[in-house]
């Protein structure tokens, strides 16, 4: 990918064209819905080959996780200036209940805390509303020296 390909005008970020280069994301279908300050929301269509139980014909658990924790780090990466590396430190996952078979599954996230060294995220997974969640989800992502710098710097 060329520099062309990840700055939209302006030259910010384009965290939609940075989506598409990630072959996991890909793999499970991750779409970016909508991305904004601090805040993501991401989905996963329902597929077959995501099944965990084929007897119910419901999603891995780890396909949530897997889209709850893409979705807080692009969050963490659309609260930084620019798109840098960061790296999951601790994500918790509370599962409330399972995903419906043949329906797509969003998950919101939002990083509302950042430091010098770390990003401090909430999710939630859900089909209809967030308020009717499948799993929310608390987490924190290691920034690199040079994003936290940056990022603390803009906080005084």
């Amino acid at each position: 990918m060329d520099e062309t390909d990840t700055e939209r005008a302006g030259g910010k970020p384009d965290i939609a064209a940075l989506m598409m280069t990630s072959p996991f994301a890909k793999a499970l279908g991750m779409t970016l819905e909508r991305i904004e300050k601090s805040k993501a929301t991401l989905s996963i269509p329902y597929q077959d080959k995501l099944v965990g139980n084929p007897l119910t014909r419901v999603v891995h658990g780890g396909v949530v996780t897997a889209l709850l924790d893409h979705a807080s780090g692009f969050a963490v990466i659309s609260a930084l200036d620019r798109i840098d590396s960061i790296a999951t430190l601790d994500l918790r996952i509370d599962y409330m209940r399972a995903a419906e078979p043949d329906r797509t599954i969003f998950a919101d996230a939002h990083c509302f805390k950042l430091t010098t060294s770390i990003a401090f995220v909430r999710g939630t997974a859900y089909h209809d509303a967030p308020d009717d969640p499948i799993a929310t989800a608390v987490g924190t992502f290691m920034l690199s020296s040079d994003a936290g710098r940056k990022a603390g710097a803009n906080r005084k």
